[in-house]
């Protein structure tokens, strides 16, 4: 039982000293500051966080999720057409186009898609 004992903190000391002894020799350097820091999304991430955002770089956002959006609920269609019938899928398809293309025009309208004003 005391060799066990004896041998379990020789071990746990070696580990201890091997790891001093990999932090003293490692290359890592802590000289490049930019290399050092995350990257998201072009933001600088040494200045503050409370810095204004662009609400025209939000508004584009939004309307391409929106339009993503869009998209992954028009490429099923093309496999509806097959089972459904031509009258109903085409008013629909009509119906869904037309008011996507309204919130287009009143995005528009309301100066969102403007970045100089």
């Amino acid at each position: 039982m005391m060799f066990i004992m004896f041998q379990s903190i020789m071990i746990f000391t070696l580990i201890c000293i091997l790891t001093v002894i990999l932090n003293l020799v490692s290359k890592k350097t802590f000289n490049d500051r930019e290399k050092n820091s995350p990257f998201e999304c072009g933001f600088d991430p040494k200045n503050l966080a409370r810095l204004p955002f662009s609400l025209q770089f939000f508004l584009i956002t939004v309307i391409f999720v929106i339009f993503d959006v869009e998209l992954t609920l028009l490429l099923p269609m093309i496999l509806v057409i097959k089972i459904s019938n031509w009258a109903n899928f085409s008013l629909t398809f009509n119906l869904f186009i037309l008011v996507l293309l309204l919130g287009l025009f009143h995005e528009q309208n309301q100066g969102s898609l403007n970045w100089v004003k």
